[in-house]
């Protein structure tokens, strides 16, 4: 075989769905109504979360009408604080947590799993041994004894949730990897005597970015909840700085006086944790190498 179909082969067209192009991934997630609805959903809740300071009536700390009253476009809490300014801030908190951590835990996790797939059996021991030890442990447990061991800031909370999540990203890379470092376009370039850190970066990679790209949207929701559970225990976002989990927390003690302030956060939570998961399906069944066939 000739060095220019080693080269041919080494990169064909159909063996990294990854490399849709961003118009036809938009065209794709378009045509889908629940999954445009979700992400629509989704860019407004982001838009909220980023201009929280600049669109909220009211400083969050700040008291703005009598407690425990209708006051505001929301009503105001036990302490007097307009509500809607301080769900706009608890949104941009869970958020702010709920993505630091999925992206550490999304990089690690990928570096890991492409480490473990193609580094040999040596290195598929140590890291996936490694992952099934930190899988048998119940996340919620872990994220409890750890947050209250190292203290409850919002740091320490993303790097536990980092943590927890970076076996989900370790082990569907992994099992990527395994799949296809057998393929013939893995082959050749290692015939061609490409250094292995290069196959990883620009062969192997982009055809397992998909199932990360996935990934990332669906384990947002699971930060978020996990997060706003950490709070709602008083392990996360500390007073006077609400997040979801704060206000749901602080809102169960006045169930029966003003329902709304419990009510709001928890079905604020409910709509992007579903919103996540039905735009996560989405984009799986378009990014799914086999529907590429059926693709107009």
């Amino acid at each position: 075989m000739s060095t220019a179909e080693l080269t041919a082969r080494e990169d064909p067209p159909a063996a990294a769905p990854a490399r849709r192009g961003a118009r036809h991934l938009l065209r794709g997630l378009a045509s889908n109504r629940r999954t445009s609805l979700a992400g629509g959903f989704l860019l407004l809740v982001g838009a909220a979360a980023l201009f929280a300071p600049l669109i909220a009536p009211h400083d969050y700390r700040d008291i703005a009408g009598t407690p425990l009253t209708q006051g505001g476009a929301l009503g105001v809490d036990d302490y007097g604080r307009d509500v809607l300014s301080r769900l706009l801030i608890g949104l941009r908190t869970s958020l702010a947590v709920a993505l630091s951590a999925v992206l550490i835990a999304g990089a690690i996790g990928t570096a890991l799993g492409l480490v473990a797939g193609y580094g040999g059996r040596w290195a598929s021991g140590v890291i996936m041994r490694g992952i099934d030890i930190l899988l048998s442990f119940p996340p919620i447990v872990l994220a409890i004894a750890v947050v209250a061991a190292m203290g409850p800031e919002l740091v320490n909370v993303v790097l536990v949730i980092g943590v927890l999540y970076i076996p989900r990203f370790t082990r569907i890379v992994y099992s990527q990897v395994l799949a296809i470092r057998g393929v013939e376009y893995v082959e050749a370039a290692e015939i061609m005597g490409t250094r292995r850190s290069t196959i990883l970066l620009r062969t192997i990679l982009p055809n397992v970015a998909a199932p990360v790209i996935v990934q990332l949207s669906l384990s947002v929701s699971f930060a978020i909840q996990l997060e706003a559970g950490l709070s709602f225990l008083g392990l996360g976002a500390q007073p006077p700085l609400p997040s979801l989990g704060t206000m749901v927390g602080s809102g169960r003690d006045f169930l029966e006086v003003q329902p709304t302030l419990l009510i709001y956060p928890s079905v604020l939570i409910v709509l992007i944790v579903l919103a996540l998961n039905v735009f996560g399906d989405g984009l799986r069944d378009l990014l799914d190498p086999r529907r590429s066939g059926t693709d107009s």
